[in-house]
């Protein structure tokens, strides 16, 4: 089945989103991309549900690691929702979540879903492998 010219208009969005906002760090087509009354599901600690705490974790993100790099494996889209597949890779140069940069390169993966109305992210549920993340930091989980 082919996509329809709106599907793949959908997925250059979310593509454009971690390939240049999270990948480059270009926090300008971030308020282009993502909607004012976008709503994060599945946000992080010490985020808020909305535009402003998706901000706050892509700016610890790209101080945690300055080289943040993604890189998508798959996309695919339903109606209005793009999940995309992805490894995000990177060299700890900053603190994240209370971990001292280490000087270690990291690798984990991610799977989020996004809802794209209007050329914009309104939407967002996700996944991220953040036990193989603190493990390769370091750093051990208390139970």
């Amino acid at each position: 089945m082919s996509r329809t010219e709106e599907q793949k208009a959908m997925m250059a969005v979310v593509r454009r989103n971690t390939e240049v906002v999270q990948g480059q760090g270009d926090f300008a087509l971030f308020d282009e991309l993502f909607a004012d009354d976008f709503v994060d599901r599945t946000p992080q600690p010490g985020t808020t549900p909305d535009k402003a705490g998706v901000l706050v974790l892509y700016r610890r993100l790209r101080d945690a690691f300055p080289d943040f790099r993604p890189e998508i494996h798959w996309q695919t889209v339903e109606g209005d929702i793009v999940t995309t597949y992805k490894t995000y890779h990177g060299t700890h140069r900053g603190p994240l979540f209370d971990i001292a940069p280490t000087g270690r390169t990291v690798a984990f993966e991610t799977v989020d879903a996004m809802r794209v109305r209007d050329g914009r992210i309104v939407e967002h549920w996700g996944v991220a492998n953040l036990f193989s993340l603190v493990h390769q930091l370091g750093a051990h989980i208390e139970s």
